[in-house]
This record gives C-alpha cells, structure tokens and sequence, in this order.
C-alpha cells in the first residue's frame, strides 16, 4: 500500500501518518502467530501472547474511533511496543539473541508495558468513551469447531468483561452463559484460562445485579461438572457467594444457593461455608417472610448437605431450623413443602432428640394436612409426605400411635384404593413397612381393612407390587384375627391358590403366597376351604418342582382328617 509522505511548512523532514487501529490489530495478530514459532522461554512468551489477545480483542471493540485523541495516543504506544517484540521475537526465532538473562529481563519489560496498555484500553472504556454502539462482536465459533477457536473466544468474552463498560460486561456474560449451558467444551476452557474464574467470582461483589446475578449463573453452570469444583472453591467462590446470600437481589441469592448447593455436595466444602457465615444466612432466606419459593428451595438443598456435618447440625438445632422447616411444611408452594419434608427427614435421621423436636413443633399434623384429599396438593408432594412419614415416626411406637389417632390409616387407606398410580404404589410400600413393625400395627391394619386391598395388588402388572402385596400379606396373617378375617372372604383363598401359577417365574412371590396359605391352615376352615378350592394341581405341581415351601404346605394339608379329601394329591 502506497504511504503517502507529509512535509511540515517549517522543516523538510518527511513524517509518516499516525497508524490506524486496524493497522495495530493487523499487528498484533501477526506478532501473535510469530509467537506460536517460538521454542524458548516459552512460560514468558504465553504470558506475552496472552496480553496480546486480550489487548486484540480490546482494541477490536474500539474500531471505528481512531479519531479518538485518547485511543490514538494508545494505538501509538501499542504499535511501539508491538515493534519491540517483533525485534525480541525473531532474535528468539533464530536463537541469536546475546545472553538469556538480558532476554528474560527484556521480555518482562514488554510483558509490564502490554499490562500497561491494557490498563490504559481499561481506563478509556470505563471512562464511557467506547460503548457497545462502536463494538465489534467476535461471532461465536460454529460446530465443530477446534479448540483454539473456542479459546479465543472465550478469551474475547473475558477482554470485554474485564475493560468493557456495564452493558458490555452483561452482554458478554449473556455470551458466555449460553456457551457454558450449550457445550461442555467451554467449561473446560474456562477453568483452563484461570483468569475467567478470577472475574466471574470477582463479579459477585458488584453492586450491579445483573451483572452479579449471570456471573452467579454461569459458576452454577461450571459447578455442576466434579472436576471444577475444587478449581472453583481454590478460586475463592465461596466467601463471595454467602455474601450474596446475605445481601444480594433475590435472583442472585437464588443462583448463589444454586452454585453452594453443588459444591456441598462435596462435604470437605461444608466447613468452609459455615466459617463464612453461610449457615445463618440460608436460615434468614428459608425463614425471612419475604423469601421467594425460588430462594428457599435450593437454599434447604445446602442446609440438606450441610446436616451430615454433626457440629453444623448442631448448631442448626439450636437456632430454631426445626421450627423453621415444619412451619415451611405448611408452605402453599409444592416445591418448598417438598424441600421441608426432605430437610426433616435428615436432619432427624437416627436423632431421637431431633425427632422429637419435630413432633413437638406440630411436624405429624403438617404433614397429614399434606395428605388430606381435599387439600390442593400435589401427587409429587404427597408422595415426599408418606415417605417422611414412614422416615421419621414408624421407629416409634408411641408416634404411630399417635399417627393412628391422628387418622393416619384411613388416609393411607384411602390412597391404596383411590390414589394416583405413583401414589397408590408410595402408599403401599408404606403400609407394608407398617406391617413389619409390630403385631400390634398388623391388628390396626387389619381393622382398618388393610388386607382386603393387598390381595387387589396381587395380580398386579409390576412385579415389585405383587411381591411387597404378598410380604405384607403373609406379615398380616401371622396375627390369628387377621388370619380369620382373610378366611371368612370365600373368594380370597382361591385367588391365592389361583396365582400360584407353576409358570410364573418369581420365587419371592410364590415364597410370600405359600407362606400365607400355610398360616391360614392353622384353622380347619382355611384347610377345608383350600382343599375345596380347585386348585389344588397348582400346589402339587410345585411340590414337584422341590419347591420347599409348596412340600411343607402339603404336609400341613395331610392330616388324617384330610387324606380322603386329598387323595391323588402328592404326598412327601
């Protein structure tokens, strides 16, 4: 390209013009790929090479405003600076460069001037000069695209978060959330260029929410992989994320519990949040009348994670968190009633003074008002209360009693028979695990009607629920008034014997089955009314087949009384 040559009217000396910003980037870049040749003092060279990209992308977002007195006198001292490194780059190219300690000192003088001009670009962006009005967008890089090409773009994503004004700053963050959420190949080059880290945590002291909010949701995003856990925690998220929980927006609190959330799930983590002071905050959000259901409900997964360390529960205990939680119980939001109920069950995990505490708080009447048909809850919430139910009272005998008179077993019941198939299925695992705790809980169920709807489940098309029918069965006529109840229903005893199909291939079943049926004989009605039955041929056939139950119920069928009656039968 011609230069054109500019004689001043009081001297004959030529003066060249003023570089342009492109002629600085063109630089730059070029100064950029001669580093990549270079084999020496390779440590010094990529911290050159890294204040060159970011100076790059920098002065990209400043195109169009050469004119500009304060970029001009930059891009001057930048093209200068370039002219020196070009000078040390090549004398590294061709090894001729005089001695390494004068070359390591000339390199850290370039590296101190590029800080400076960075520093400088800084200056002027945040002096309201460049505005995203003049910026120049890198477009993201398409599929497939090889990793360099990322790295440059999250290294320009990083400039402009780094000296870009407050709208630039959110457009980048806006940028490289998507690309975190989209591919996990940004993640990790991310965590690879350190300094990125550095800015997002830096971020979440801002005053500014929005921008304090996306740094928070994009360290949730890079939280959620265990490699860039210890990463973030070594990069001093921590600290900086419990004081957004203190006095953050409500969507940055939100997105701080998220990212605390995921790292305690690392419980080498959890001291270091309680030492910031992360545990009384996260109470404040869970208990403050202004707290939204989005706050409260990742803010009870960390105090979830929080509970296995004994010390820290302790200290929960005593300010208040049972109260806090039981009355959160009570919420009209499903998914904080979910996270309750779920809070309480560990926290009063093999606790009986915890336990207790529950109860003492009104923990049984929150969560059968749950289970009431015609609250407006959910099949999901209804679900979470059986099994907190079943987690925190079935131990005790004084709480299913008082589960009893607090009408427990007409709801538990009332969902076996009419509850939504994932309900129905939850209420019979609960109720078979009623069975198991004492024959004083199989005469309740038993008056309650309970057996009639186990034998509904045993033809059922899962597997799982025909077996757990049958245990809990099998559980409830080990008590000789249930056993006479079962009996007194003339079509129970054929239906049993009718299952017991040789061909069905699940021994636990059958197990369960015989098991019921050989109780039952212990009375000459059940005895009659199963060699009455017709199905006889189903019982020898499993004798047959060695079956050891099946022989035992034969012999229990072959008493003198019964040996006519039971003539063709196998006998062992």
């Amino acid at each position: 390209m011609r230069r054109e040559i500019i004689f001043l009217q009081d001297s004959r000396k030529p003066i060249e013009p003023k570089p342009t910003l492109t002629q600085s980037i063109e630089s730059l870049s070029s100064l950029i790929s001669l580093t990549h040749s270079i084999r020496v003092f390779a440590v010094k060279w990529q911290l050159i090479r890294n204040k060159l990209e970011e100076l790059k992308s920098g002065l990209v977002s400043a195109e169009d405003l050469d004119e500009n007195p304060a970029v001009s006198g930059l891009i001057r001292a930048v093209m200068a600076t370039v002219a020196e490194s070009f000078d040390l780059a090549r004398s590294c190219v061709d090894l001729s460069y005089s001695g390494k300690l004068l070359m390591q000192s000339d390199l850290d003088i370039v590296l101190g001037k590029f800080d400076l001009h960075l520093k400088s670009l800084n200056e002027i962006y945040c002096s309201g000069m460049l505005t995203p009005g003049h910026a120049l967008i890198v477009s993201k890089p398409g599929i497939g695209a090889c990793k360099d090409d990322l790295r440059f773009y999250v290294k320009d994503l990083l400039t402009r978060m780094k000296i870009g004004d407050i709208d630039m700053k959110r457009q980048a963050l806006v940028s490289l959330l998507a690309v975190v959420r989209e591919e996990d190949k940004y993640v990790k080059i991310v965590v690879e260029i350190g300094e990125v880290l550095g800015v997002l945590v830096g971020f979440l002291d801002t005053p500014e929410p929005g921008i304090q909010e996306l740094s928070a949701k994009v360290i949730s995003v890079v939280a959620g992989f265990d490699l860039c856990k210890g990463t973030l925690v070594c990069s001093g998220v921590i600290a900086p994320l419990v004081r957004v929980l203190e006095c953050g927006s409500a969507a940055g609190k939100e997105w701080a519990a998220r990212c605390l959330n995921k790292l305690t799930q690392n419980a080498d983590n959890a001291w270091s949040v309680s030492a910031h002071g992360g545990v009384t905050a996260l109470l404040m959000i869970c208990s403050g009348e202004c707290s939204t259901a989005e706050m409260i409900g990742p803010s009870c997964g960390v105090l979830r994670n929080l509970v296995g360390v004994e010390e820290i529960k302790r200290f929960m205990v005593e300010e208040g968190v049972v109260s806090i939680f039981v009355k959160l119980v009570r919420s009209k939001d499903d998914m904080v009633q979910m996270n309750a109920m779920e809070f309480l069950q560990a926290i009063a995990s093999g606790d009986e003074i915890t336990r207790q505490m529950v109860i003492k708080e009104g923990g049984i009447c929150a969560l059968l008002k749950i289970l009431d048909p015609l609250s407006a809850q959910s099949n999901k919430s209804r679900e979470v209360a059986l099994r907190a139910i079943e987690n925190l009272f079935f131990s005790s005998a004084s709480c299913i009693n008082m589960l009893v008179n607090f009408g427990f077993l007409e709801l538990l019941v009332h969902y076996l028979r009419k509850g939504e198939a994932s309900v129905q299925e939850i209420a019979l695992k609960v109720a078979s695990r009623l069975c198991s705790t004492s024959a004083e809980a199989k005469k309740l169920l038993g008056v309650a009607g309970f057996m009639a709807e186990f034998v509904k489940f045993l033809d059922a098309k899962s597997f799982e629920v025909r077996e757990m029918a049958a245990e809990a069965l099998s559980s409830m006529v080990m008590v000789p008034k249930n056993r006479k109840r079962f009996v007194q229903e003339d079509q129970n005893i054929g239906f049993l014997l009718r299952l017991l199909d040789p061909e069905d291939g699940n021994p636990a079943y059958k197990k369960f089955l015989l098991s019921t049926l050989t109780a039952i004989t212990s009375c000459n009605s059940g005895r009659r009314k199963i060699v009455n039955s017709g199905y006889l041929k189903n019982i020898e056939k499993l004798a047959d087949a060695e079956v050891s139950d099946a022989k035992k119920l034969v012999r229990k069928l072959s008493t003198n009384r019964f040996k006519s009656m039971l003539s063709g039968m196998w006998h062992s």
